[in-house]
């Protein structure tokens, strides 16, 4: 079990973890694991943040921004970017938008959505770090990586072909459906609102991938975290 878990540490984030050679099945299973890994970098967070208590929650929270984004190498702003450049250029078709998601340049329209994403969580987490509400901060990192293994049950994958679809073919489907329910109630217990928050996000965007692409692509899979995580914060922030 300790090598899947590796496998996921080494895909989500750049945190130092020696290299392991994997097997497909290894890189399915590592999907298991994507709900620890979300705890592993809230708790970082959490921590980072217990340590700069007294400093402005301003800077705070811009440091646990800069963290974040710098631990997971930005990768699902990646996805975010590619999206909705793919979503706008696109023009609903569904060829050409999966075509444009595959363009390495960002567009116009993929850099307003992540400044606008960073910016709304940056002042989610300025506002949950003034009220010191920690375990909120830590929990947005674990929903936002357990709608990930829930999608991929739930969803066609549409692109053949690379680590996406490896992770579609050989992800167990039974202990998924148990790893997402148990993270989910775990992450209900921390707030509630923070899961509803999470759950509505999910069924729009899935809805929206169904609709234009009839699944998901990694890319697709990226901005959903990135929303969820956003999402979540947001509303963690307000209750």
């Amino acid at each position: 079990m300790l090598r899947p878990l590796l496998v996921a540490l080494q895909f989500l984030t750049r945190l130092p973890v020696s290299a392991v050679q994997r097997s497909d099945r290894d890189t399915g299973r590592s999907m298991l694991f994507y709900p620890l890994v979300g705890l592993l970098l809230g708790l970082l967070l959490a921590v980072v943040s217990a340590l700069m208590r007294g400093a402005a929650p301003g800077v705070i929270a811009a440091v646990l921004l800069a963290l974040w984004v710098f631990a997971t190498g930005a990768l699902h702003l990646d996805g975010l970017a590619d999206s909705a450049d793919a979503w706008i250029g696109g023009l609903r078709d569904r060829q050409r938008t999966l075509d444009i998601m595959q363009d390495p340049h960002c567009g116009p329209v993929a850099i307003v959505v992540v400044v606008v994403i960073l910016i709304a969580k940056f002042a989610a987490l300025e506002a949950l770090v003034a009220k010191d509400a920690l375990v909120m901060v830590a929990t947005a990192p674990v929903l936002g990586r357990t709608v990930l293994p829930l999608l991929f049950v739930t969803t066609p994958y549409v692109r053949p072909g690379g680590i996406g679809s490896v992770l579609a073919e050989h992800l167990p489907r039974k202990a998924a459906t148990v790893v997402v329910i148990g993270a989910a109630l775990a992450a209900g217990m921390a707030s509630v609102w923070m899961l509803v928050a999470a759950a509505l996000v999910f069924v729009l965007a899935r809805a929206a991938m169904l609709r234009r692409i009839g699944g998901t692509t990694g890319d697709t899979a990226g901005a959903m975290l990135e929303l969820v995580e956003t999402g979540t914060l947001v509303a963690g922030s307000l209750t």
